[in-house]
């Protein structure tokens, strides 16, 4: 979840854990109980899990990574933007479809691939903010028949609409951490 690994030449190696565990039991790094919101939390909590990021990213040290291996603030809020991004169009595949399987989506070679790094920082707030509305939008617009719709990320494993936004909060909340925010 952002912390870079690399090999002995350098390269990035992809994140593979899953964090689905984080349904079942608190996050010992960041204290968050996904597992614990409820379904008409999702949406606001959404909006108060990214609120920090206009004050991280107006920092002066943005763009400044801790480590060689860990992100700057400006990686996390491009990749809390994109998580955001993803979610609005998972959770409203699931309200289309029956079972979706979601793409694969590998957030280290986006990083890269977008370039994280050298994007501006207001224009990042501006666009995490809008991303957190509309996926927040989209949590609060699923009715109550619609909790238990299911949907598969790529490894098989299985979400419902419900701990599809617990999972996500969690994401959210686990990179304020990260960034002291």
């Amino acid at each position: 979840m952002g912390n870079l690994d690399t090999d002995s030449s350098g390269q990035i190696v992809p994140d593979t854990k899953d964090w689905t565990w984080t349904l079942q039991r608190p996050c010992p790094d960041c204290g968050f109980e996904a597992g614990s919101v409820a379904r008409g939390d999702i949406a606001p909590l959404t909006l108060t899990l990214t609120a920090p990021w206009t004050a991280a990213l107006a920092r002066g040290s943005a763009r400044e990574r801790p480590a060689p291996a860990v992100w700057s603030p400006l990686e996390y809020a491009c990749h809390v933007r994109d998580v955001c991004r993803i979610f609005t169009g998972r959770i409203r595949l699931m309200l289309e479809q029956d079972g979706p399987q979601f793409a694969n989506w590998d957030q280290d070679e986006t990083a890269v691939a977008d370039r994280y790094g050298e994007q501006d920082p207001a224009v990042v707030s501006g666009e995490l903010q809008e991303a957190a509305a509309v996926v927040a939008a989209a949590f609060a617009s699923v009715r109550d028949d619609q909790w238990d719709r299911t949907g598969l990320r790529s490894d098989g494993s299985e979400f419902t609409a419900l701990t599809l936004g617990q999972y996500f909060l969690h994401d959210l909340a686990h990179h304020l951490v990260d960034v002291g925010a």
